[in-house]
């Protein structure tokens, strides 16, 4: 089943494989994907390999996760998601936005309309999200949608930089 979400500003449509230029132009950029663990994308395969398995997740009668395109006034801007776990009472949620568009609120937004549509559409009971404690941008939008640190001392690994670091855990329990 597909849906779609309407903020103020912002419209939350699935995300597809229309989307490789504007997707794959913020997937490989190295600033915008500093805190992303399996990102950059290298080439554009790699980004539509990534969109065609999103697309194929969206036409299953019950999908997995839900991956949101981002869009502001007709342009996709960035992703968010939610995915469930196997009894459909928790999910994890994450974004990325093209970091053209820092800065404006729009991911705040973004992760508030999925957390009320995971809330109320699928009666969720925990709804998490995890960050690199260097990333005090996604610690602030998770805090300002309600959700609380959890644990701050898991580790993060980033195998396409063979890298690790300090992960953060936010959560809301219902």
């Amino acid at each position: 089943m597909y849906y779609q979400i309407k903020t103020e500003r912002l419209f939350l449509r699935p995300l597809n494989i229309t989307d490789l230029e504007t997707v794959h132009e913020y997937a490989s950029n190295n600033e915008n994907t500093m805190y992303m663990q399996w990102l950059p994308n290298k080439t554009l395969e790699e980004t539509a390999e990534f969109l065609s398995g999103v697309t194929k997740e969206w036409e299953k009668e019950t999908p997995s996760f839900y991956e949101f395109a981002i869009e502001l006034n007709g342009i996709q801007i960035g992703a968010i998601s939610v995915y469930l776990d196997d009894n459909r009472e928790s999910g994890a949620l994450g974004w990325i936005l093209n970091k053209k568009y820092w800065n404006n609120g729009y991911a705040t937004e973004a992760a508030m309309a999925l957390r009320d549509f995971a809330l109320n559409v699928f009666h969720i009971k925990k709804l998490t999200a995890n960050c690199d404690h260097r990333n005090t941008a996604s610690s602030r939008v998770m805090e300002k949608i309600g959700l609380e640190l959890e644990r701050d001392n898991d580790i993060r690994v980033y195998p396409k930089r063979n890298e690790t670091a300090r992960e953060l855990t936010y959560s809301l329990i219902v």
